[in-house]
C-alpha cells in the first residue's frame, strides 16, 4: 500500500473545502443577483466606508478598470452611488446606498449561517484551531503580497517586511 502524500493530501482537502464554500456562497449571492466580485466590493465598502475607486481596486487587488466595471454593475443595481469628493472636485467617492447597506448586512448574516452549518460539524476546539491556522496563513499571504522580492521598499513607499 502506498504511503500517503501528506502535502498533496492537504492541498487536495483544502481545495475541496474551498470549492464547496465558493459554490455555497455563489448560490446564495445569486439570490441578490450579485457575482462574487460584486459582493466583495459591497463588503469592502460596508467595512471601510466611502472611498475612491482606486482605493477600492486596491482593497480588491484588481485593476482600476475592473473595479470600475464592478462599481458600474453595483450602481446599476442601486447598491452603490458616486458622489463628488469634497476635498477634490475632480475625484469621486463611492458609497453604499441604503439598499447596498441592507444587502451587505444580509450577505454577512447569510455567511454566518453558512459558516455555522459548515463548520458546526467541528467541535469548539477544532473550530478554534482551524481559525488560528487559517488566520496565520491569511496573515502570511497578506505580508507576502506587500513584500518586495528584493527586500526593499514596497511600491506603497513603506519598507518591506522582514
Amino acid at each position: 500500500m502506498p504511503e500517503p502524500d501528506l502535502p498533496s493530501d492537504l492541498v487536495d482537502a483544502f481545495w475541496a473545502v474551498a470549492r464547496r464554500l465558493r459554490h455555497t456562497s455563489a448560490e446564495r449571492l445569486a439570490d441578490w443577483g450579485l457575482s462574487p466580485s460584486q459582493a466583495r466590493a459591497l463588503m469592502v465598502l460596508a467595512r471601510h466606508g466611502e472611498m475612491r475607486p482606486g482605493e477600492l481596486a486596491g482593497h480588491l487587488r484588481i485593476a482600476p478598470r475592473s473595479a470600475t466595471e464592478v462599481v458600474d454593475a453595483l450602481a446599476g443595481l442601486g447598491m452603490v452611488e458616486r458622489a463628488a469628493d469634497p476635498g477634490d472636485r475632480r475625484a469621486v467617492l463611492l458609497r453604499l446606498t441604503g439598499d447596498g447597506a441592507a444587502t451587505a448586512r444580509a450577505i454577512r448574516a447569510g455567511r454566518a449561517d453558512e459558516a455555522q452549518q459548515f463548520f458546526g460539524r467541528l467541535g469548539d476546539h477544532d473550530r478554534a484551531e482551524l481559525a488560528r491556522i487559517l488566520g496565520t496563513l491569511r496573515d502570511e499571504v497578506h505580508r507576502d503580497a506587500h513584500r518586495d522580492p528584493d527586500g526593499g521598499p514596497t511600491p506603497s513607499g513603506g519598507s518591506a517586511a522582514p
